[in-house]
Order: C-alpha cells, then sequence, then structure tokens
C-alpha cells in the first residue's frame, strides 16, 4: 500500500488539469447535495449539469467528459432515468462514477445499486458501510450514514476492485482507493467534513471532474480524494477550530478553488 497526499507533485498536477481542461460532467444526484456538488465542480474549473430535465439522461452522458450518478437521487428520479444515464455513459464510453448512497439499506433499493454494475462505472466511491455491503459484507449502515471506519473496508473493496473493473475508492479519515491490485491511502481532511450536508456526494461529483481531465482513472480518482482532504484543511485554518460547519462548508469550496488556480 501506498500513502500520499496532495503534497506529491504528481497529485497536484492531477487536480489542477481538471482546470486545464474545464470538462463539461453531468450528475444524477439528490436534490440535497445538488447545490453543493455543482459548486465543488466549478471549483475545481469543470462545468457541471445536474438533473434528468427533458431528455438530458439520453443525450448528455454522450456528449460529457464525466457523469456521476448518485443513487440516493431516486428520491427524484425514476429508476428508469438513472439506468438510462448509465447506459448512455457506457455506450458513450464516456468515463462515470457510481455513488452509491446507503447500499445495504433496502432489498429493493440494492437491486437497482446492483444492476448499474453492468454498465461498466469507472470509479466506484462511498463510504464504508455502503461498499462493504455492494461487494457482498455486511455493511451495518445507518440510513446514509457509515457505521464502519474506512480500514475495515480496505480487503472489500479490493475484491469489488477485482469484480467490477472499477477503481474503487472508500471515505473516511483515511480514504483508500484501489484498482484491485494497487492500493493508495490518503491521509489529511477535518472532521467537519463529516458535519456538512452532501459532502460525500460532491466528492463523487469531484471525482467525475477528475477523470474527465486524467487519463488514468487511478491517478484522477487519487487526486480528486487528495485536494479534498487539503480542500478540508485550508478550511480548517480559515475559519479556526472552532467555526461553524456552514462557514466551514463555504470556505471548503474556497479551498478547492485555491488549488485549482494555485499557478495563477
Amino acid at each position: 500500500m501506498h500513502f500520499t497526499t496532495y503534497d506529491a507533485p504528481q497529485v497536484a498536477a492531477d487536480y489542477t488539469t481538471i482546470a486545464e481542461k474545464s470538462p463539461f460532467v453531468y450528475g444524477l444526484t439528490n436534490y440535497i447535495a445538488a447545490n453543493l456538488s455543482a459548486n465543488v465542480v466549478l471549483a475545481a474549473g469543470a462545468g457541471p449539469a445536474i438533473g434528468a430535465g427533458a431528455d438530458w439522461t439520453s443525450t448528455f452522458p454522450a456528449t460529457a467528459q464525466g457523469v456521476w450518478i448518485n443513487t440516493a437521487t431516486v428520491i427524484s428520479n425514476s429508476e428508469s432515468e438513472i439506468r438510462t444515464a448509465a447506459q448512455t455513459a457506457h455506450r458513450a464510453g464516456t468515463p462515470w462514477v457510481l455513488d452509491p448512497v446507503a447500499a445495504g439499506s433496502a432489498p429493493e433499493y440494492d437491486s437497482l445499486v446492483k444492476s448499474l454494475l453492468a454498465f461498466r462505472p469507472t470509479v466506484i466511491r462511498g463510504n464504508a458501510s455502503e461498499l462493504v455491503a455492494l461487494a457482498g459484507g455486511e455493511g451495518q449502515g445507518r440510513g446514509v450514514e457509515t457505521t464502519l471506519n474506512s480500514d475495515q473496508a480496505v480487503g472489500h473493496i479490493e475484491q469489488l476492485a477485482r469484480d467490477t473493473g472499477a477503481v474503487v475508492a472508500v471515505s473516511g479519515p483515511t480514504d483508500y482507493i484501489t484498482d484491485g491490485t494497487a492500493t493508495v491511502a490518503v491521509t489529511g481532511g477535518d472532521r467537519r467534513l463529516t458535519q456538512v450536508t452532501g459532502a460525500g456526494c460532491s466528492l463523487g461529483a469531484l471525482t467525475a471532474a477528475a477523470v474527465a481531465a486524467v487519463e488514468d482513472p487511478l491517478r484522477a480518482t487519487v487526486a480528486s480524494h487528495a485536494a479534498f482532504a487539503r480542500a478540508a484543511e485550508i478550511a480548517a485554518q480559515t475559519v479556526g477550530p472552532h467555526g461553524g460547519t456552514g462557514s466551514f462548508a463555504v470556505a471548503l469550496v474556497d479551498g478547492l478553488h485555491t488549488l485549482a488556480n494555485a499557478d495563477n
């Protein structure tokens, strides 16, 4: 296992490639996370579109450079729309990110989540409970929250990566990203990330922007997670140890923008 942070030159260079290429990324996400996700993508230098308006799910994934699907979008979009977006991205060869929010929570919902694996996501990212459940283990999630630590999910995500051919990333105090052969641990961040609604969901959006800009999906996913962790540290410095989570969320977006424009 290799440990890294945003300080690694390749990692920082991969993240700033997003702003250099300014890809168009399309996402389906829940309405709770949509605003933060869009702002995170914009802060990184990419251009987002979110939602299933008109025939977007059958057209945008084919014209975008990256796609993300947060399965909690089922609260406002149909299962058919979700599958259409995944299928369109797959057929077009557009790299896409699956965020299996609340996987393991209910049999019918899990059937939808697992059906999306047939469309070969480029990256699967989530919390430990979600990914352990998706890998066939006992995730023990509590709604959309994890009860497991990211360290406990490493073996499961490595197997899930081998089974699906996707890069798999689990978030936690330490993030782990694997292609089933190589596993990278990303350290850093701030505890207040767990207290901002949609933070994990927006990391899925950022990862879609990264895979749209960086050809190697493992490197792209490492870069998005490392940049997110460093932006959280910047936010913590900005608001101080006693700063509220509302101001922290704003400072997080500012931190991603600062990193993306570090050479300007």
